[in-house]
């Protein structure tokens, strides 16, 4: 948990972090990085070694094996600390709140960030930790198309390609269609502006055809830039007076997927079985689909 890093990490000295990142390093080529690997990159003694781990592994920011040798693997609290310090040093984040959002592949937690002017008040940011490979490496193969052709992978790289993944596209669509402002990145982390308004799935409108009309639209905008969210549904829409914003967009794909008809038709499937679910309100879904490609 994310409450345990946070106590855990103002005990964190640089040798500490450097001992996590040895590990992080050595994830690349091994499943257990080797004891010795770790001495090498952070160039203390086995002594000094052997009691840095002991208090990372009592602390479960580690963990480790002593067959076939002695190895150890960065836990997620581990790289959660490791994200946490970049942003810190980069005054991206100055503090963490509560956990406002947990699913199978992602945390979420609201954060703040100072202001230029300290006689502003502080900015209000949310971290997202994702967590691709926590439960099922090869689940998250079958649903992830950029690691259908990998043999090998750890969790530190299915979460944080996920997260680069995300960021990267965040960032080539913020402007262009209602998504919250990316603002970094590093690991398996993003930090970006809060969404606005509420989630699509708790709340109740009272103008539910227009917001059905809004959410349509920005699937036309997203379709016309040549990508597809192909997770959507009322879990990972926000809604507000201003409109609509659409979060998670790890697995989105483009409209070269083998699979891009099928994704977009799903996407809007979800859509219109929401609003005619709970508020009787239905649209053909062929019309539906004709229009968001004719924007192409």
């Amino acid at each position: 948990m994310i409450d345990d890093v946070l106590r855990f990490f103002r005990t964190l000295d640089s040798k500490d972090l450097r001992i996590l990142t040895g590990i992080e390093i050595g994830m690349k080529n091994y499943e257990w990085v080797p004891l010795e690997e770790i001495r090498k990159y952070t160039k203390l003694s086995f002594e000094q070694l052997e009691y840095r781990l002991f208090k990372l592994f009592k602390s479960k920011i580690v963990v480790g094996t002593k067959s076939p040798y002695e190895g150890y693997q960065i836990y997620f609290d581990g790289y959660d600390a490791l994200a946490l310090n970049t942003f810190l040093k980069r005054g991206t984040v100055s503090a963490i709140g509560d956990e406002i959002g947990v699913g199978k592949e992602s945390v979420v937690h609201e954060a703040i960030q100072e202001p230029e002017l300290a006689i502003a008040d502080p900015i209000p940011v949310i971290i997202k930790f994702h967590r691709e490979g926590r439960t099922s490496f090869k689940r998250v193969k079958r649903v992830r198309d950029h690691l259908a052709d990998r043999e090998h992978f750890s969790w530190i790289y299915a979460a944080r390609l996920a997260a680069k993944r995300e960021y990267d596209i965040m960032q080539t669509l913020y402007g262009k269609i209602s998504i919250p402002k990316p603002l970094d990145y590093n690991r398996h982390a993003i930090v970006m502006a809060p969404a606005k308004g509420s989630i699509l799935v708790k709340t109740r409108l009272l103008e539910p055809e227009w917001v059905l009309d809004e959410i349509l639209s920005q699937i036309k905008i997203v379709y016309s830039e040549g990508i597809i969210h192909s997770d959507l549904s009322e879990y990972n829409i926000f809604v507000s007076d201003e409109g609509v914003e659409f979060i998670d967009w790890p697995q989105y794909v483009t409209l070269e997927h083998p699979h891009a008809d099928e994704l977009l038709e799903r996407d809007v499937f979800n859509v219109l079985t929401h609003f005619k679910r709970k508020y009787n309100l239905g649209k053909d879904m062929g019309e539906v689909i004709s229009q968001i490609k004719a924007s192409v």
